[in-house]
């Protein structure tokens, strides 16, 4: 039996997964060094950041709850006609990222807007806090929805229909009885908008609204980088009391049972559909009316190809580093308690927003004048943002291996690289190759970090959208926001199936719950 085990072991396993873990806290290792410059201090500007930040994120939770909880209740027991396309269509703003909406709705609202430019009809102007929090209500509701709607789905409908069967009308039933016993994943979901609004870069500053997050890139294009460490560790410091808050939350373990199932008449349906329509409207619809405008009314805007090349060869880079850092990683995570605290510790840059990250690994390239504005510094950024993405896809194929074959293979003679070359491995292919897509993914999509990183004139799709939109160039807009838009179908066609589908479950349900409860 101890060989047995030992045969999940390779060779340099446990030291290759610390030396990942420490790359992994060198973020806040280095801003506490820069934070400590006599010339960073408190003053009144942070005190506005603080409320701005903070009511932004108030504001989003509420408005997310507001909207997921109910849409989670709809999902979950109502049973409409292709009910698996509407939960597609009401998870997919999920897997876009917020600077496009708020690109989008910023254009297409207000004098002057789009929308006043087609029809005449003047609409309020979506900028400020009002405009950023829309924005980000509209495209974060989707984590209170699916964290939601997997407790719901896990509840026993007894309660529910003894209550029933006792006077209580369905509604009540729901608020009184499934509510309550749904609060973790309720919290769960409004954490993880929490910490994404927090962390999020573009939809304040197109929004115009100072968040740390705004400020931060400021400071960091002012020379400021103590300032910029002194406000990164502020943020951070907010991010770990809502870890803090969220460990606290607990509920009593459930016994799984039969799921409410409720049949509305076809008027009661048609009410529903209406009423999601606005949203999907919003967050899917929109993007894309506007930038196929914008493509039809002035083409390709100059476009240039090399754009979409470099944001692809940056994230294939990222996503095969970052499945190589994960394979040690996600091995001694199932060995025993130290590997799954170095496990843990490598979540940590999941929960650093990526102008943070970014900040951090400026200092590091300005130590080390090698790494300074190149592509390796960049991917090396990408790789501590996202690894909690890879190591949970290749541990969650890797624990579901027959240890058997292993075993077999030991008695047979083979050692352990052999054993984890000729069977580990090839087995665990499924996984590898979800986690590096994810990865991929986000790569194409991350924008501060790759403002902040990027060698001098590598233009990435999202940082073409970036410039395009300082310069007030909106139509050359059209381009790289419908290949954004493709390339978060894709991810969203990555989370509904599959090892993809178990894996952004994992992601959203328990990340960032991990590095509060654990």
């Amino acid at each position: 039996m101890t060989r047995g085990r030992q045969v999940f072991r390779f060779p340099l396993a446990y030291p290759l997964a610390l030396g990942i873990a420490l790359v992994a806290v060198l973020p806040v290792m280095v801003l506490i060094i820069l934070a400590v410059d006599p010339a960073t201090s408190l003053d009144s500007l942070n005190a506005d950041l603080i409320i701005n930040t903070l009511l932004l994120m108030v504001i989003t939770v509420i408005g997310a709850l507001g909207i997921g909880v109910p849409l989670a209740l709809l999902t979950a027991y109502v049973q409409l006609p292709l009910g698996r396309l509407w939960l597609i269509m009401l998870a997919a703003p999920l897997a876009m990222p917020s600077y496009i909406g708020a690109f989008t709705l910023y254009a297409a609202f207000g004098s002057g807007g789009e929308i006043e430019n087609i029809t005449g009809i003047v609409t309020p102007s979506a900028s400020g806090l009002f405009g950023a929090a829309v924005v980000m209500i509209l495209y974060t509701y989707p984590f209170v929805l699916l964290t939601t709607r997997a407790s719901l789905l896990s509840l026993d409908a007894s309660l529910i229909h003894a209550a029933r069967t006792l006077g209580l009308p369905l509604l009540q039933c729901l608020w009184r009885v499934a509510l309550p016993r749904a609060i973790t994943g309720m919290a769960a979901g409004g954490l993880l908008v929490a910490l994404y609004t927090l962390s999020d870069f573009g939809t304040p500053a197109i929004m115009g609204l100072d968040t740390f997050t705004r400020v931060i890139y400021v400071e960091y294009n002012a020379f400021g980088l103590s300032q910029a460490a002194f406000l990164s560790l502020q943020l951070l410091t907010i991010v770990g009391l809502l870890l803090f808050l969220d460990s606290r939350i607990t509920a009593t373990p459930e016994r799984p049972g039969r799921s409410l199932m409720l049949w509305p008449s076809p008027g009661q349906i048609l009410c529903l559909i209406l009423t999601v329509l606005p949203v999907i409207g919003l967050t899917l619809l929109l993007p894309l009316a506007i930038f196929t405008l914008w493509l039809l009314r002035e083409g390709t805007g100059g476009f240039d190809v090399r754009y979409a090349w470099n944001s692809t060869y940056a994230s294939l880079l990222a996503a095969f580093a970052a499945v190589l850092a994960a394979l040690p990683v996600a091995h001694v995570a199932s060995r025993g308690a130290f590997g799954r605290l170095l496990e843990r510790v490598t979540y940590f840059g999941f929960g650093v927003p990526g102008i943070v990250m970014g900040t951090a690994l400026v200092y590091v390239g300005l130590q080390l004048p090698a790494l300074y504005q190149t592509l390796g510094l960049l991917v090396l950024a990408y790789v501590m943002r996202f690894l909690p993405l890879a190591v949970g896809s290749v541990r969650s194929t890797a624990e579901k291996l027959d240890s058997s074959l292993v075993k077999a293979a030991w008695v047979l003679g083979a050692g352990p690289g052999e054993v984890f070359r000729r069977i580990t491995l090839p087995l665990s292919m499924r996984g590898i190759v979800a986690g590096a897509a994810l990865v991929f993914l986000e790569g194409m999509r991350e924008l501060p970090a790759t403002l902040l990183l990027a060698p001098t004139g590598f233009e990435t799709l999202s940082t073409y959208l970036w410039r395009v939109y300082e310069a007030g160039y909106f139509g050359r807009a059209a381009i790289p926001g419908l290949l954004l838009v493709l390339m978060s179908g894709l991810g969203l066609a990555l989370m509904f199936s599959g090892e993809g589908r178990a894996e952004f479950a994992t992601v959203v349900q328990k990340t960032d719950t991990k590095l509060a409860k654990k």
